[in-house]
């Protein structure tokens, strides 16, 4: 209008008319009001569709407009726009009127902007005063007024409006200050609400109630006059009191904060800052709310039973569906409100011999037998002494015996004939993504490493050999509903390893579990994993897991200070999680395991030439006392992997863990027979699946890896959760190579003190 006055007075009716036509052409779709979020607005939500969080001035919760309460609307239209239904935009005679009682007054008392008005003004323009954008204002309110409808005109207004304390749109008034459901709200309640429109912070209930109740009163009195209620009906709602329960606007903070948090991070790597910036935005995440909850139930239960008398302050969990990467469950800690340091993703630990895995995995691709043997006996390798658990050697072993029971010594001369640029490689295709020094530690885990990328790598073995980056995020789109970015699983994918090679190492893994140091870990079906603990117990791991799910598990101080744990127990915590969800997931049978002689080798060996080592002669063999590592631990009738000069990267000496897990040599390993030196070339053993004849006992609390229990008597904690006893150990190949049979026996009774095979 003030546009239309202002080019007849420059100039004449044709000049305006071409101006006004001129900005028509220009204005903005009305559709774009119909999806309109404000600048900055992010929604997450889980893979099942749950609301995770909503970030920026989003409107919590949106309404249709025929569940909107007839006495709600026609509080806001007696409030806002009496004439809503009947003007086309704009209120020629709401405009008279309001300059008529602001002269009066000698005050803007009134306004004259219609709803419609207030709505393009939300949705296509800024607060600005001046007569640009007043214009621009009405032609918009027109165009609204020609394209959309009443009713769609005033779901959106009552959806985006902002009324106060975070409320965005008249749900989220409606719990902010009530904390009720829209169809719950009085004809007071409906009063106060649209009263707060013109001016939120002044009319306020939680800052000036008596502000807030004669407005309240106003838009009652208005609404009797417009005929929306009774005269009854105004006098009960004129003597309501002001009565408001504030509440935190809803998805405000997350349920899961570890989680949502990540995903943010992601957010900022995957799209522009001006896409960000544009808001409407909904990110649809992996995460599945019933396990999340199961696995913050889980954590919270593990650090009530273990904390006090491990050593344990902290515990972190994730689970990764190792198809597609998909990241499931994440735990960070115990306690995000104390700590939002998230030690799956943050946290730089030394992983133990969890790491052991990626180097049998490159001996294996490398063409090595598991039945490849090593006399476990002391060595010493340029300086560097590594150290089985209680300093006890086992003697002749071959490679599933020592990886079954976390021989240390053994893994030390594995990595020096397989070279540290072959482990290096494999584990950066398997997912490792930490740095790695080529060191003989690394052997034992020296290199630190995070909770999700390990459990992401071991999640490659479950996925036949290929990889897939874990992420938090399956699509994003914007307030039209556009994809802006879709993660395909398909194309990220990488055969890491050959799927032979998988086979092998998910068969050589489920022996950890069935029989080995990861027996708390068994759930009644196939699982493969592995332990680890570094020096003096301060990290304690497990990770495992079964075709269609890979979960890690960590426990530690953040402060790296020793505890008197084991990594059994991060065992039984993740049997503790897992036992809660596979009845979600149908059972399934790893590949069957392929013939373990004549295979061709798909990664080449670089073994280490070290200046020098020493190594005792074995109780059972006399020439072990070898100084050169080709005579180290070989069995001259085995086909040997390929041979280059040596490594480029040279062993250091670097100090081991000393005190971490290895084989112990005591009865549990020494009275498994060595398989002679023919069979290098035999097939897999196929694992028993007769149940033992004797029930099976329950498992008591994990005792300790390295470190003696305290001195100090502490109260008798609880035991994990009864574990059904694994099948025996594998039995002597066949010459066919048979896949492995299901899980299905329990594993043996641990001693009556808890303890197990110590690591």
């Amino acid at each position: 209008m003030v546009m239309v006055v202002t080019a007849l007075a420059a100039g004449g009716g044709t000049r305006t008319y071409r101006l006004v036509q001129a900005t028509w052409a220009e204005l903005p779709a009305s559709e774009d009001a119909l999806t309109y979020q404000r600048d900055g607005t992010i929604t997450m939500i889980s893979a099942d569709g749950v609301i995770l969080q909503k970030l920026g001035p989003a409107s919590r919760e949106t309404t249709r407009y025929d569940d909107l309460p007839d006495h709600l609307v026609a509080a806001f239209v007696a409030s806002e726009d009496q004439r809503f239904y009947d003007h086309r935009g704009v209120d020629y005679r709401g405009i008279t009127r309001a300059a008529l009682a602001n002269l009066r007054q000698r005050d803007v008392v009134e306004g004259a902007s219609t709803i419609t008005q207030q709505l393009a003004r939300i949705v296509y323009l800024s607060q600005e005063r001046s007569v640009q954008r007043k214009a621009r204002e009405v032609l918009m309110a027109h165009k609204l007024e020609q394209d959309l409808a009443k009713s769609q005109i005033m779901e959106r207004y009552l959806n985006l409006v902002y009324l106060g304390s975070g409320a965005y749109g008249v749900a989220d008034a409606a719990w902010i200050y009530f904390g009720k459901p829209l169809e719950q709200l009085t004809v007071a309640d409906a009063a106060l609400i649209a009263g707060l429109a013109p001016a939120p912070s002044l009319y306020s209930p939680e800052v000036n109630p008596d502000a807030a109740r004669a407005q309240r009163d106003r838009v009652i009195r208005r609404m009797l006059d417009t005929g929306a209620i009774s005269e009854t009906e105004a006098e009960t709602a004129l003597a309501t009191s002001i009565e408001v329960t504030p509440n935190e606007p809803k998805f405000l903070y997350s349920e899961f904060p570890y989680f949502t948090i990540y995903v943010e991070k992601q957010l900022e790597q995957l799209l522009t800052p001006a896409q960000l910036a544009a808001g409407g935005l909904t990110v649809e995440t992996t995460l599945n709310v019933s396990w999340q909850r199961k696995a913050e139930d889980t954590v919270e239960q593990a650090i009530e039973r273990y904390s006090g008398w491990q050593g344990i302050e902290q515990v972190a969990l994730v689970a990764v569906d190792p198809r597609n990467g998909e990241i499931k469950a994440m735990v960070g800690g115990n306690d995000f409100n104390e700590s939002q340091f998230n030690r799956v993703t943050q946290a730089q630990r030394q992983p133990g011999s969890t790491f052991k895995t990626f180097l049998y995995t490159t001996a294996i691709a490398a063409g090595f037998s598991p039945y490849k043997t090593y006399s476990d006996t002391r060595y010493v390798v340029d300086g560097y002494e590594p150290k089985n658990y209680g300093g006890t050697f086992s003697g002749e072993v071959d490679l599933l015996r020592a990886l079954r029971n976390s021989i240390n010594i053994v893994a030390v001369k594995l990595i020096v004939d397989v070279g540290f640029d072959p482990v290096i490689e494999v584990s950066r295709k398997m997912g490792i993504e930490s740095p790695l020094l080529g060191t003989y530690s690394l052997a034992l885990g020296a290199s630190e490493v995070n909770l999700l990328e390990l459990t992401s790598a071991y999640g490659t073995l479950a996925n036949k050999g290929r990889h897939v980056p874990s992420h938090g995020i399956r699509r994003v789109l914007n307030s039209r509903g556009e994809v802006l970015y879709e993660t395909d699983a398909s194309q990220q994918a990488v055969q890491a390893i050959d799927e032979d090679t998988a086979s092998i190492m998910t068969w050589m893994l489920r022996s950890v579990v069935e029989s080995g140091t990861g027996r708390n870990a068994y759930i009644g079906r196939p699982v493969a994993g592995k332990t680890g603990t570094s020096e003096k117990n301060r990290d304690l791991w497990f990770i495992g897991y079964i075709p269609q799910l890979a979960t890690g598990v960590w426990m530690g101080n953040d402060d790296s200070s020793p505890s008197s744990g084991a990594s059994t127990t991060s065992a039984a915590i993740w049997h503790m999680f897992m036992s809660q969800i596979t009845d979600d997931i149908p059972v399934a049978q790893f590949p069957e395991v392929p013939r373990i002689g004549g295979r061709e080798a798909t990664v080449e060996a670089k073994p280490i030439k070290p200046g020098r080592v020493t190594a005792d002669r074995s109780s059972s063999r006399s020439d072990e006392a070898s100084t050169t590592p080709s005579q180290q631990g070989r069995s001259s009738s085995r086909p040997e992997p390929s041979r280059s000069q040596g490594s480029s990267s040279q062993g250091s000496g670097n100090p081991a863990p000393s005190g971490s897990e290895g084989g112990s040599g005591r009865s549990a390993a020494s009275t498994e027979n060595a398989p002679s030196n023919r069979r290098s070339s035999s097939p897999s053993p196929q694992p028993s699946a007769e149940p033992p004849a004797v029930a099976p006992a329950p498992v008591a609390a994990p005792a300790p890896i390295d470190a003696p229990p305290p001195t100090v008597a502490a109260p008798a904690p609880a035991a994990p959760a009864p574990v059904a006893p694994p099948p025996p150990a594998p039995v002597a190949p066949a010459p066919a190579p048979p896949a492995p049979a299901p899980a299905s026996a329990p594993p043996p009774p641990l001693s009556p003190s808890g303890g197990e095979t110590p690591e």
